[in-house]
C-alpha cells in the first residue's frame, strides 16, 4: 500500500465521515458503500483485504482500543449473558447453521455448510457500538454488544480452526477438539495478561505520556503476535490486555492523567483510522456482479443467519430472565439485531483453500451475508433504538 493510496483512502474515509454526520447515516455503512460505489468504478487501486494484512495491522488495533473501554466491574456484571453469547452461543450458532444449510441446501455438502458456519459465527456491530455511543443508548446494552463482539471474534476463529482441521484430517476427535479449544483460548489469557502486568510495571517505571502510548501499542500488537506465534488466539490476548490496561487507567493505578489522556486521545484516531480503511476495504472486495449469481444461496445464507441470531439471544433472555441480568424484550430485539457480521468473516472465507469442497459459493455467501448485515440492519438498527424508546426520538 503507497502513501498516495493511504492519503486517498483517508481523505474518502474523511469526506463520508462529514457526509454520514449530515445526512445521520451509519459511518460504517457509508464507508462500505462508498467502497462499493469506488471498487465499482475501478478509479482506486487498493491492496485485497488478506488475513495477513487483517490479522498484521487492523485486528490488533481496533480489538484493543475496543477492550480499553470495557469495565470489568460491569463486565462483570453481565459475565454470564456475555459468556454464554460469546463462548457456547457460537458453538451453537456454527451448529445450527451448518446443520440447516446442509439440510436446506443439499447440493452444498456438509463439509462447506459447516466451514461457512464456523467463520460466520463471529458478530462484528462497530458500526452499531459507534451509534449507540453517538445515541447515547443504554449503556449496559453497549457493553453487552460489544463485550460479546469482542470475545466471540476469539472463539469464532478457534472454532473456525477447529471445523477446518476436521476436514483437513488434522484433528477427528471430540475430545482433540475440546483440548484444541482450551489450549488456544487459555493461552490466549495468559499472554494477554502477562502483556498487561508488563506494561503495567513498565509504566511505574516511566510516567512520560508518550512512553505510555509506545507501550501501549507494543501491548496490542506485541500480545496479538506473540500469542499467534505460540499457536495461541492472538484475538482474545489482545482483548484481555486491553481490558485490564483500561481498567487500571480508569481507577488511576500506575497510570498517570496526562498519560491516560494521552492514550485515550491516540486510540480514539487509530481506531478511527483503522475503522474507515477496513470498512473501505470491504466494499472494494465485494464484486456485485459475482455476487448476483449466487443471490438464492445467499438470501437463504443470510436467512439462517439470522434466524440463528434470533434463536440465540431469545435462549439467552429465558435462561437469565429470573437473574440480576435479565434483558427485557426491547433490548433482546436489538441484541440480536445488532449481530453484524464483518471483514474477519471474509478473511477467514478467503483463506479456506482452493481446492476446498464448494469453495466458490463459500466465498460468495460470507461477501454477500456480510454485506446484506452490514447494510440492512446496520442502516435499520437507528430507526428500531428510536422506535422502541431506547434513544430519543430526534436523534
Amino acid at each position: 500500500m503507497t502513501l498516495l493510496t493511504i492519503l486517498l483512502l483517508v481523505a474518502v474515509a474523511t469526506a463520508v465521515a462529514i457526509v454520514s454526520r449530515l445526512i445521520k447515516a451509519p459511518y460504517a455503512v457509508a464507508l462500505v458503500l462508498a467502497g462499493l460505489a469506488i471498487g465499482s468504478l475501478g478509479s482506486l487501486s487498493v491492496p485485497h483485504l488478506t488475513k495477513g494484512l487483517l490479522f498484521g495491522l487492523f485486528l490488533p488495533g481496533l480489538l484493543f482500543e475496543a477492550a480499553l473501554h470495557i469495565a470489568l466491574d460491569e463486565l462483570k456484571q453481565n459475565a454470564r449473558t456475555v459468556l454464554t453469547l460469546a463462548i457456547p452461543g457460537v458453538l451453537v450458532s456454527i451448529l445450527v447453521i451448518g446443520g440447516s444449510l446442509a439440510l436446506g441446501r443439499k447440493d452444498l455438502g456438509l463439509p462447506a455448510a459447516m466451514v461457512f458456519a464456523a467463520l460466520i459465527g463471529a458478530t462484528d456491530p462497530i458500526a452499531v457500538v459507534a451509534l449507540f455511543k453517538q445515541l447515547h443508548a443504554p449503556r449496559r446494552l453497549g457493553l453487552i454488544v460489544e463485550a460479546e463482539s469482542l470475545l466471540n471474534d476469539g472463539t469464532a476463529v478457534v472454532f473456525f480452526t477447529i471445523v477446518m482441521g476436521w476436514y483437513t484430517g488434522k484433528d477427528t476427535t471430540v475430545g482433540g477438539a475440546m483440548l484444541s479449544f482450551v489450549r488456544i483460548t487459555g493461552g490466549g489469557v495468559i499472554v494477554g495478561v502477562v502483556a498487561a502486568f508488563a506494561l503495567r510495571l513498565l509504566m511505574r517505571i516511566a510516567r512520560e505520556p508518550m512512553v505510555g502510548v509506545s507501550l501501549t501499542t507494543l501491548a496490542a500488537y506485541g500480545s496479538f503476535e506473540i500469542a499467534e506465534r505460540l499457536h495461541f488466539s492472538g484475538v482474545i490476548a489482545t482483548v484481555v490486555a486491553g481490558m485490564i490496561v483500561g481498567d487500571a487507567a480508569r481507577h488511576g493505578r500506575q497510570i498517570g492523567t496526562a498519560t491516560r489522556v494521552s492514550i485515550e486521545a491516540f486510540w480514539e484516531y487509530i481506531a478511527f483510522a483503522l475503522n474507515s480503511i477496513v470498512f473501505l476495504m470491504i466494499g472494494f472486495e465485494v464484486k456485485l456482479g459475482e455476487l448476483y449469481t449466487s443471490l438464492g444461496l445467499i438470501a437463504f445464507a443470510y436467512a439462517v443467519v439470522a434466524a440463528s441470531r434470533a434463536l440465540l439471544v431469545g435462549s439467552v433472555v429465558l435462561m437469565f430472565r429470573r437473574t440480576p441480568e435479565r434483558m427485557d424484550l426491547k433490548w433482546a430485539l436489538v441484541v440480536g439485531w445488532g449481530g453484524l457480521r464483518g471483514a474477519l468473516s471474509m478473511v477467514l472465507a478467503l483463506s479456506v483453500p482452493a481446492d476446498f469442497p464448494h469453495r466458490r459459493e463459500l466465498v460468495a455467501m460470507t461477501y454477500g451475508v456480510v454485506l446484506a448485515s452490514l447494510v440492512l440492519q446496520g442502516l435499520t438498527i437507528r430507526p428500531i433504538l428510536r422506535r422502541l424508546g431506547l434513544v430519543e426520538a430526534d436523534a
